[in-house]
């Protein structure tokens, strides 16, 4: 029996002095050196006392370390649980106590992670951004090759848990196939070579930049410009070095606030790729008028990595995520059933393949909500499918507002409003109201001098029914987002809650 995850990310690198990691101080780990970390750490973790399905929680800054202590979880066997590190000490006593981890790895910085493991009777180590820390020094003395534990596709190899908007955190269990499958992929659809050289500047808590990027790096025996997170200065200085970048729609709207984001700062770039949140036409266009290249958008979530994309060659509409990937099924149905909705109108979206989880973590009444026996899981997400065959995300079933009766969709708006003078970028929510139930709100970002209130309120007359016109336009200084840059819109709900009462 071998390990698949392992072996086709990690293992086959073995020996090989070719580059990995490209990091800031212009020093390269190499991908044997980097395996040899990671062994050290697999090690570390099972003379602690962890076996095979034993979950680790890691809340810790990137680094090598960090990423090698995944790489030590595959080899081990053991379910590797990554923390956001904008999490508090009460969501992180959540994700401990529920996940049942035996060993939780920290910041050296955050004392009281120690209580909380220790709370919930799992171990305490340390790790910092310069990579250092009682694992890291504890791991120094241990063997550089480590007998790696047999699994197969349908083991667990992550958890993630959800960003908990409405509710609970669920955790999502990730086996060895769902990873696998769609990092091969993604190689392949998104045409990555060994001779790639990715730009990373993501978290490595998120699926994006932990499964999507760096799975997907590891499957190709590509490199990886490692940089601990986005800054402006540090990618533009990085760009004429790489091939590829992956990125939220913040990145590319700070790049091009920036004048040396230019047409030769991207010369050597074949792809750029965004996701996580919506990416707007206007930033579509603008990118492509300074670059000349075409920004690549696809659909991802937590349960399934990655969905759809647009096309490598071929059309990258702005707008839509593309088309499912080769082994994903996606279908729009009407809500709470399995009847499709004709071709452009809007349902639910679900998808089918061996990139979808296996289920919720000690949630099996949720697990049944959401997935369904044949397979099929439901993502909560508003979509249609366009003349064309392009997916079109219209926003989350729960952003949906009922006024009147009547259905509205806040994407629908939002894009009459994102084209307006002096918008940068809208929201568009519902809020009670004592007559219609719920009634629209919008909210605006200014762009330069701002908007025309008035003048916007009459485009939106001329251009959508009465029941969808917004009862509040209000204009403010920025947009809530979680750490991937996607509009909390659970927030702006509870903020403008009492407007109409």
């Amino acid at each position: 029996m071998t390990n698949p995850l392992y072996d086709t990310l990690f293992g086959r690198h073995a020996g090989a002095d070719t580059p990995f990691l490209h990091l800031p101080d212009g020093s390269v780990l190499t991908h044997d050196a980097f395996l040899r970390m990671a062994a050290r750490f697999a090690h570390l973790l099972t003379d602690r006392g962890l076996q095979p399905r034993d979950r680790l929680a890691v809340q810790v800054p990137k680094s090598p370390q960090a990423l090698a202590l995944y790489a030590a979880c595959v080899q081990a066997g053991i379910v590797f649980l990554p923390l956001n590190t904008a999490y508090t000490p009460s969501e992180v006593e959540y994700f401990v106590s529920n996940s049942g981890a035996k060993l939780v790895v920290g910041d050296p910085t955050a004392p009281k992670l120690a209580d909380i493991a220790h709370q919930y009777g799992a171990q305490h180590m340390t790790l910092g951004a310069d990579g250092d820390g009682s694992i890291a020094n504890a791991a120094k003395s241990k063997s550089e090759t480590y007998p790696t534990v047999p699994r197969a596709r349908d083991d667990l190899a992550a958890f993630l848990y959800t960003s908990g908007t409405t509710g609970r955190s669920k955790g999502a269990m990730l086996t060895q196939g769902n990873l696998l499958s769609n990092a091969e992929t993604l190689v392949e659809h998104w045409r990555f070579t060994a001779d790639d050289v990715l730009l990373h500047a993501l978290p490595i808590f998120h699926t994006h930049g932990l499964f999507t990027a760096t799975n997907t790096i590891l499957a190709a025996g590509a490199s990886m410009i490692f940089l601990p997170k986005f800054e402006p200065d540090a990618v533009i200085a990085a760009l004429p070095k790489a091939t590829a970048m992956m990125g939220v729609p913040t990145f590319y709207t700070r790049l091009l606030d920036d004048p040396r984001f230019d047409r030769e700062a991207t010369r050597n770039m074949r792809l750029f790729v965004s996701g996580s949140a919506p990416l707007l036409a206007e930033v579509h266009r603008r990118f492509e008028e300074r670059t000349g290249h075409r920004i690549l958008e696809r659909y991802g979530m937590t349960e399934t990595n990655m969905n759809t994309s647009n096309p490598y060659d071929g059309e990258r509409r702005a707008g839509t995520v593309g088309f499912p990937l080769p082994g994903v099924e996606l279908r729009i149905v009407k809500p709470d059933t399995t009847e499709e909705v004709p071709q452009g109108e809007i349902g639910v979206i679900e998808v089918r393949g061996p990139n979808v989880f296996k289920g919720y973590w000690q949630m099996p009444e949720k697990t049944a909500e959401e997935l369904r026996k044949d397979g099929w899981f439901i993502t909560g997400d508003l979509g249609q499918i366009d003349p064309d065959g392009y997916v079109v995300i219209v926003g989350r079933n729960k952003d949906l507002i009922i006024s009147g009766g009547y259905n509205i969709y806040p994407k629908e708006i939002e894009q009459v409003l994102d084209e307006q003078p002096g918008v940068l970028e809208s929201a568009v929510i519902g809020a009670p109201h004592p007559d219609f139930g719920e009634t629209v709100v919008a909210l605006l970002v200014p762009d330069g001098e701002g908007p025309d209130v008035e003048a916007i309120k009459e485009t939106l007359r001329e251009r959508l029914a009465n029941y969808k016109q917004p009862r509040l336009i209000e204009t403010v200084s920025e947009l809530p987002r979680n750490t991937m840059g996607k509009v909390q819109k659970a927030a702006l709900r509870e903020r403008y809650a009492k407007t109409f009462a």
